[in-house]
């Protein structure tokens, strides 16, 4: 059993995560709020009190950190008595926190892959070159770090998994499908951080085909998917975290991944590129300034966390998966369903930063009551996804399946221990 939670980033999935964490506070114990900015978790926190979120009277702390610090998040770690901590800062905080982990015992767990500043879509497979090079370091020390656990990656990692052991005896391919057919009304914004995510976007796209990386550019390939609910949406092949460790874990030759972009978006993201305002490196100003392109398009875009109140709309996310039962052909689509008012309604936030944070929440209850303590680094693909769906379905976040003709709710069987665990967090509320 373990408890208390240091929340690691104050930005718009942080604020899901605090307002979850404070739900769940009956098994989670204690909770603090990390960041370089002590503003954005003090209103993180008034936001949390607003909502009435606490399920029972319990620590709400916030503290000013620098991440990039490893013996200062070890002290705070150890002041705060905290003993799972949920990474959503920076991706380029990864490894510190990580590392702090690994030396003071506490749980890890991130929604992202880890970024040098310095480099842009790295050659995969991406973990590699980071996080699995301390595979050993954790085991060794017995702690539990879950990579990548926000929704993709994250959640539809373990739809994979789920998938491949529920509805097929062979699976041939994988499609994880993205698309936002939410409107938030600003001329231009990104639904999350805008450094990490226009530096998703800026270099080669690597996809898994015939059991090999395939190299693409940005928008170089596009296909229309019918989804449920949000309709026929135009798709673009893209690199994405998941695929990094996926290929490796789970045997399939073809694993891609395609997001939804509306031709606005790639037209201002066309015309920010080629005009190198996206670049990461540093340039000289007429007078004299050094300054990184990227990190000034970000100053000058909406922050993520100010669109919520006007978002309009639901995103569709999940796997299509494609394969054979019984020697007979087989295609299944595992998806979730997330509108962006509904989200603003329970937590103050829209449906993309929502997606991320409830699983992460998710996970830390899972190593809070020992069913993904599993004292050792893993992606979300190599874990038992049935409680991951089971306690998403009581927190918000629906897991459906369309399964040739019928659309339906996913209920996984799991053990009556796994079920009892999760009856009990449904009776917290």
């Amino acid at each position: 059993m373990k408890r208390n939670v240091l929340i690691i980033g104050a930005g718009g999935v942080a604020h899901v995560v605090a307002h979850k964490c404070a739900q769940n506070n009956a098994l989670l114990g204690d909770i603090h709020i990390a960041s370089r900015t002590l503003a954005k978790c003090h209103a993180i926190i008034e936001s949390v009190h607003d909502k009435g979120s606490l399920h029972m009277p319990g620590l709400l702390q916030a503290h000013q950190l620098d991440a990039m610090d490893i013996e200062a998040t070890k002290f705070l770690i150890r002041a705060t008595r905290c003993q799972i901590v949920i990474n959503v800062g920076s991706p380029f905080v990864n490894m510190s926190v990580l590392q702090a982990c690994i030396e003071t015992g506490a749980a890890y767990m991130d929604t992202a892959i880890h970024e040098d500043p310095a480099k842009v879509c790295e050659t995969p497979p991406w973990y590699a070159n980071y996080e699995w090079k301390r595979l050993d370091a954790c085991k060794r020390a017995g702690v539990t770090a879950i990579l990548g656990i926000g929704f993709d990656p994250g959640v539809v990692n373990a739809y994979g998994r789920y998938a491949m052991d529920t509805y097929f005896d062979q699976v041939d391919s994988i499609d994880i499908i993205d698309v936002n057919a939410g409107s938030h009304g600003r001329y231009f914004a990104t639904n999350f951080d805008p450094e990490t995510n226009f530096r998703e976007f800026t270099s080669t796209v690597w996809s898994w085909e015939n059991g090999a990386w395939k190299a693409n550019a940005m928008f170089e390939r596009k296909k229309e998917w019918d989804l449920p609910v949000t309709g026929k949406s135009t798709t673009y092949l893209t690199g994405h975290d998941e695929l990094h460790s996926m290929s490796r874990n789970l045997g399939v030759p073809d694993i891609r991944f395609w997001m939804g972009f509306g031709e606005h978006y790639i037209n201002v993201f066309t015309v920010l590129k080629n005009l190198g305002l996206l670049s990461e490196h540093p340039v000289r100003t007429a007078r004299g300034q050094e300054i990184v392109p990227l990190e000034v398009v970000k100053a000058v875009l909406p922050d993520p966390a100010s669109l919520a109140p006007g978002y309009t709309g639901k995103t569709c996310i999940g796997d299509l998966v494609k394969g054979t039962k019984d020697g007979k052909p087989q295609e299944v689509l595992i998806y979730n369903i997330c509108d962006h008012e509904e989200a603003y309604k329970e937590v103050g936030s829209q449906a993309i930063s929502y997606t991320a944070g409830v699983p992460a929440v998710a996970a830390a209850m899972l190593i809070a009551d020992g069913t993904w303590d599993m004292g050792g680094m893993v992606n979300v693909e190599e874990l038992d996804p049935a409680p991951l769906i089971s306690l998403m379905n009581r927190m918000g976040l629906v897991t459906r399946a369309r399964h040739g003709t019928e659309d339906y709710v996913v209920e996984p069987q799991m053990a009556i221990a796994e079920q009892v665990s999760c009856d009990k967090v449904a009776s917290m509320g």
